[in-house]
């Protein structure tokens, strides 16, 4: 079954399940918030898209960062935020039934990711 990831009030998310929705297609959704996020999890997104595609630069967590942890941003450092501070990965993020990762929503990607 297909997860997406990500937090209920994003508009994005939204949309990205309003169409697996009209297109019937199972999938969970795993709410940061109420389910969580650890390493294990962050690394493997890590390792399939890079921390750099995964950190939401144009989110407000990201914003609201101090000038120090964005000038010291490195792996490392960004797995720690994303931990502390899950609304600062890029969403939503699906997984694919044979564990393929996706970040963000467009409709014909999703056409193409769920033939």
């Amino acid at each position: 079954m297909m997860i997406i990831y990500g937090i209920p009030n994003c508009d994005t998310i939204r949309k990205a399940r309003k169409w697996l929705i009209e297109h019937h297609i199972d999938y969970q959704f795993h709410d940061y918030r109420k389910d969580g996020i650890d390493k294990a999890l962050v690394d493997e997104f890590v390792a399939q898209l890079g921390w750099e595609k995964l950190l939401n630069k144009r989110s407000l967590t990201y914003r609201q960062l101090t000038a120090e942890q964005k000038d010291n941003l490195n792996q490392d450092t960004a797995i720690q935020i994303m931990l502390e501070k899950p609304t600062i990965i890029k969403r939503p993020l699906l997984r694919t039934n044979n564990n393929e990762l996706y970040l963000g929503f467009k409709a014909q990607e999703y056409e193409q990711i769920t033939k």
